[in-house]
Formats: C-alpha cells, structure tokens, sequence
C-alpha cells in the first residue's frame, strides 16, 4: 500500500544563544515513509531526536532542510515551509498529535475538551459528545469527572483525556509520543487497544514507545533514529 505520510532528507539542529549561537545538530537527513495499516515505532538514546522528529512531522518545529510529504484531502501536500493556514487544516482533518502533556483552556469541561475537535469538524454537537463520552468510559474516566476542567484531574488521568482528545476524530495518521506514560497497567492495557484498532482500521502511526511491551505489540516496523542515514539516490521518474 501507498504511504500517506513521507520524509525525506529531514535536517534539523537549535541554536544555543548562550552559548556563542552555538549550533546543535539534532536531525540529519532522516528520510521514513508509513502506510496506512502502518506502526512505525522510532527508537534510539534519549537525546538522538525521537521528539524532535515527531514534532517535525507535526509542523512544530521547521526543518533546516528536507521534506514532510502527507497526504491531505487526496492530495500531496509539503508541510516544510506551508502557510500557517496549510498547516493548521492538515492538523485538524489530518494528522492526530498524542503528547506527553495536555494543553487545553482552562475551567472547559473534560467531556467538551474531548468533544472539540470532532464539533470544529462539523460534528453535530450531541454526536461528538457522544462520542467524547464513550471514549472516556473505555479509558476509566468516571461520569462524575466529565463536567469537570480536566487540569484537576491527576497526571494519568490528564493523559487519558488527552488521549481520546486526539482518537475522537478518525485520523488517517496518528502520531504518538509515550502515549501510555504514566499509566498502570490497566489504563496502559485499554489505551494499546484502542491505538491497535486504530491501526487495524487504516490509520498510518508513527510513534515513541519506550514501554518495550507496548512496543511490541503495536510496532510494525522499527526506525532507529541513532542510525548514520546515507542519502538516498532519487530514480528516474520517482513520485511521492
């Protein structure tokens, strides 16, 4: 099956202004691609660019040099160097996004937090709290909590809400950075099987796991993003 999700010669380093604008290398011509069915786990030392490259991916970060090709709308769109407005439209119909912290509005209520981008897509309002709702029934978030701002909430239960935040809207691509940090066993457990039958239905995963046995079971495919990368030469006629 086609990749809906590729990158190709991705450089990246920070400059350290307190140190003589040092530059920091962080990427260096990282190329992957991911289908849809697809659970690419990078894996490496900590500090050999694992977020970085995820948040890449996500458009938070530009590269120095290099492509993020995805397919938005039936279309191939670049999102190194895209208008803002580009951008933020493939991250809403998209490209799902699981950090390790939940940024939401404060005083919202768990349930509207959860329901919000499922109602920015046109989601009739009753259905998208529906769906809220039974999203953080699977993931052991009690009804007593949904009406309350999720930022009272204790750090695994943050992460949970904000985990059905991001599997509320069917995402053909999902990326996911720890998405069961700071979860027992049992939360761990639900929130694997959920991203599996995410996987399973088509969605294209790229992800960061460093709980071996979540790993495991969700990978397709391993990345190590330590490895030296050696430019690939393009052949004639190649596309995306």
């Amino acid at each position: 099956m086609l990749p809906v999700l590729r990158a190709t010669g991705l450089t990246k380093s920070f400059v350290v202004h307190a140190q003589g604008d040092l530059a920091l290398p962080v990427l260096r011509d990282v190329a992957l691609a991911v289908s849809p069915g697809e659970c690419l786990a990078l894996v490496g030392p900590s500090g050999t660019g694992k977020s970085t490259l995820l948040r890449s991916l996500y458009g938070n970060y530009r590269p120095d040099a290099g492509s993020i090709r995805v397919r938005h709308r039936d279309d191939w769109v670049e999102l190194v160097g895209a208008e803002p407005r580009v951008t933020l439209d493939v991250r809403r119909r998209t490209v799902g996004f699981v950090s390790q912290f939940l940024r939401v509005i404060p005083r919202v209520a768990t349930v509207d937090v959860v329901a919000e981008p499922a109602i920015r897509l046109g989601t009739d309002q009753v259905e998208a709290r529906r769906r809220a709702e039974f999203l953080l029934g699977v993931l052991g978030i009690p009804p007593r909590l949904w009406s309350l701002p999720p930022a009272t909430f204790s750090g695994g239960e943050q992460q949970r809400v904000n985990i059905a935040r991001s599997l509320v809207v069917d995402y053909p691509i999902l990326l996911l950075d720890e998405p069961t940090a700071s979860l027992d066993d049992d939360n761990r457990n639900g929130v694997v099987e959920l991203i599996q039958q995410r996987r399973e239905a088509g969605a294209a995963i790229v992800g960061i796991f460093h709980d071996a046995g979540v790993r495991d079971v969700l990978a397709t495919r391993i990345h190590d993003v330590s490895l030296p990368r050696i430019p690939a030469q393009p052949s004639v006629g190649a596309h995306p």
